[in-house]
């Protein structure tokens, strides 16, 4: 398989699945600027999600820019990432419809956790197939913004049950980090 196919593929999904998540969001039904209170919650939650969906499909872009081989377990890891994005908009939808209680907090926590899991184990195997030379090898290096991620995503999700704004403002910090393109790539490549 061509990797044009694969980023074809997975923008197609992270298009749908925005697309889903704007479609979960309702409007008030009066026509007031007040009547809009109500729906912070639902619309944070919107923007957060949508922020970091957007953060997934710039650097699975930068990824695949950087990438020669694609082969079957890049095409497993690949859905193995799609399969947590895709589970962002029923958490999305659950955080913002229980205004940040502690359980919907912790699952969007954890599928957070779980979709940088993935794209570390698709970003190995886009290495791998690669070799340990390639350029996407010597742009990631030890990989310290992504690990750095995972354990705030990692502290996150026990700190719902204490305090669940204190794990929204640890999201809110981790697509802060990764708001700006992920220059390595690109820096490789020139």
């Amino acid at each position: 398989m061509r990797k044009e196919r694969l980023e074809a593929f997975s923008d197609g999904v992270i298009a749908i699945l925005i697309t889903i998540m704007v479609l979960e969001l309702r409007p008030p039904h009066a026509s007031t600027w007040a009547s809009l209170a109500p729906t912070w919650p639902s619309l944070l939650s919107y923007v957060l999600s949508f922020v970091y969906l957007g953060i997934y499909w710039n650097n699975h872009h930068h990824l695949l820019l950087a990438t020669h081989r694609i082969n079957g377990a890049v095409l497993w890891a690949n859905l193995h990432l799609l399969f947590w994005l895709s589970l962002v908009p029923f958490a999305t939808s659950w955080l913002g419809d229980s205004h940040g209680a502690a359980v919907p907090t912790a699952v969007y926590g954890i599928i957070l956790f779980c979709a940088g899991v993935a794209f570390t184990i698709l970003l190995r195997s886009l290495i791998a197939a690669d070799g340990p030379g390639s350029t996407l090898s010597a742009a990631v290096g030890s990989d310290r913004k992504g690990n750095l991620s995972l354990l705030i995503y990692a502290a996150a999700i026990p700190l719902a049950f204490v305090t669940p704004y204190i794990s929204d403002v640890l999201f809110a910090i981790v697509a802060l980090i990764w708001l700006v393109p992920d220059r390595r790539i690109e820096t490789q490549l020139r």
